[in-house]
């Protein structure tokens, strides 16, 4: 679909309609405090902008010189209008103390899509860079017949504080799901959480100090990468190539940084899609062990990688003497049942679950509860081989409409949910112009620990069937070759 006109905004009663730069430039005020168009940006050029808004140039310009006026964008010379930092207003009596020495971590912004996801989330078919499956496609009934079944329970039975280390029932049930990935976990070794980013919030805070190092995928799913900064910790990225993780690159970093620790998904990777081979987890739990540093292994997309399909576990291999293993239900369930785990030794489960009291006391066991009824009627299986069929169904028709645009795949995946693809042109930019006709895109610069600028970019191939999205992918590279000539 075409970029929106112009919102009209209504003028106070009695009062004169906005004029055409009043609209302008609450319009672009608008995209910058939502991080569509986010620091450091180039904003559309001036010709550019008045045609997709139907307005004059002259207008584009007064429009512009007012936001530079109001310290939303800066003016270069020969080059064009740049969206400025600004800086957020202090909390009273908050102190941003950073230790000596330590040069304060870059800030990790991606408040642009958090804030549009949830809007997005009733319209996944509009959504080609969200992270989870549409709802359509999940089994409402799983939940429905479990929350009939708990309301059957003894109402005291709900009403209790629970656990900190989670009901127990359902770490015995999840000890047996780890079994069946030759991953040996008592229930003593497995702390329930709310959700993987809990976990990394735990993890964060129990191991990493200010200026440790702290190796991540680069790229690598951006949420954790603001709770290890806001820790202090130095990130350093991890090249990926078609193969999985570049571990040639890796061990020079290892030995110029020291870090400690390095967190990957092993299964089904966020967001190129690939998987460990068997020689590449051996290969890493050695250099974990000749540079001593904590594995944390995000298998959160574990369940939608099919039976003898080629990953490989850390976990499986280390058998969680050194690696610190992460799973949740959120992708395969719904995203608001916030159950997640992680497993580990013992003396590591016992002090995340220590850790844990101190930041929460302990997780929703109703929620848990929920949980362990869905898994222990049987019927989780068959939904999640049915999950695996859906997207079995849609991920070749989605790289060959994104091949068809013109866009490079990073590989071809035979399972999950994702595409990495090469756009040749500034995601950024595109996600920004994509937003303006209705799409979520995520841009590949989320996806980097520096947020290195990027013509790569994620998509979900469970969200690539809107007959527009390759109408409006066309339009833009086309609209961007003619600028490029």
């Amino acid at each position: 679909m075409p970029p929106d006109p112009l919102d009209l905004i209504p003028a106070p009663h009695g009062a004169s309609p906005l004029t055409l730069v009043e609209q302008l430039v609450q319009w672009a005020c608008r995209r910058i405090e939502e991080r569509v168009f986010r620091p450091g940006m180039r904003m559309p050029s001036i010709r550019t902008l008045a045609r997709d808004k139907g307005v004059s140039r002259f207008t584009v310009v007064e429009a512009y010189e007012r936001l530079v006026a109001q310290g939303y964008l800066d003016s270069r010379r020969g080059s064009g209008f740049y969206v400025r930092e600004r800086l957020a207003a202090p909390v009273p009596g908050e102190r941003h103390a950073v230790a000596p020495g330590i040069a304060a971590p870059p800030p990790i912004d991606v408040v642009w899509l958090l804030r549009n996801m949830l809007q997005t989330s009733t319209r996944p078919e509009k959504g080609p860079g969200l992270g989870y499956l549409p709802s359509r496609w999940l089994d409402g009934e799983l939940m429905t017949r479990a929350l009939r079944t708990l309301g059957r329970q003894s109402s005291a039975q709900l009403l209790g504080f629970g656990t900190p280390q989670g009901f127990l029932p359902l770490r015995q049930q999840l000890q047996t799901r780890l079994e069946e990935r030759e991953i040996g976990a008592a229930p003593e070794q497995i702390v329930l959480v709310s959700g993987i980013t809990q976990a990394i919030d735990l993890i964060a805070r129990l191991y990493v100090q200010p200026g440790d190092a702290v190796i991540v995928g680069d790229p690598a799913w951006f949420q954790m990468f603001g709770r290890f900064a806001a820790q202090g910790a130095r990130l350093i990225g991890m090249p990926y190539t078609p193969e999985g993780p570049d571990l040639d690159a890796l061990e020079p970093l290892l030995q110029a940084w020291r870090p400690r620790m390095l967190v990957i998904n092993s299964v089904l990777h966020n967001p190129t899609g690939t998987s460990l081979s068997a020689a590449q987890a051996f290969r890493l739990l050695q250099l974990a062990e000749t540079y001593d540093f904590i594995v944390v292994e995000d298998d959160i997309y574990g369940d939608l990688c099919p039976p003898g399909y080629p990953a490989t576990r850390l976990a499986s291999l280390d058998q969680l003497r050194r690696v610190i293993y992460l799973g949740s239900f959120s992708k395969t369930l719904a995203a608001n049942l916030r159950v997640g785990f992680l497993a580990g030794s013992l003396p590591v489960a016992r002090a995340m679950t220590d850790q844990k009291m101190l930041v929460g006391m302990t997780s929703p066991e109703l929620n848990e509860r929920v949980l362990y009824q869905i898994l222990t009627e049987g019927h989780y299986r068959r939904h999640v081989e049915r999950l695996r069929a859906r997207l079995d169904g849609v991920r070749d028709k989605a790289a060959r409409m994104l091949e068809k645009t013109g866009f490079k795949l990073f590989l071809t995946p035979g399972a999950g949910m994702f595409v990495w693809v090469d756009t040749g042109v500034d995601s950024d930019a595109l996600a920004a112009s994509a937003h303006e006709a209705g799409f979520l895109l995520t841009p590949g610069s989320l996806f980097s620990p520096q947020q290195s600028p990027t013509t790569r970019m994620r998509f979900n191939v469970a969200n690539c069937g809107d007959p527009g999205l390759p109408v409006f992918l066309n339009q833009y590279l086309e609209r961007a070759l003619r600028r490029a000539s």
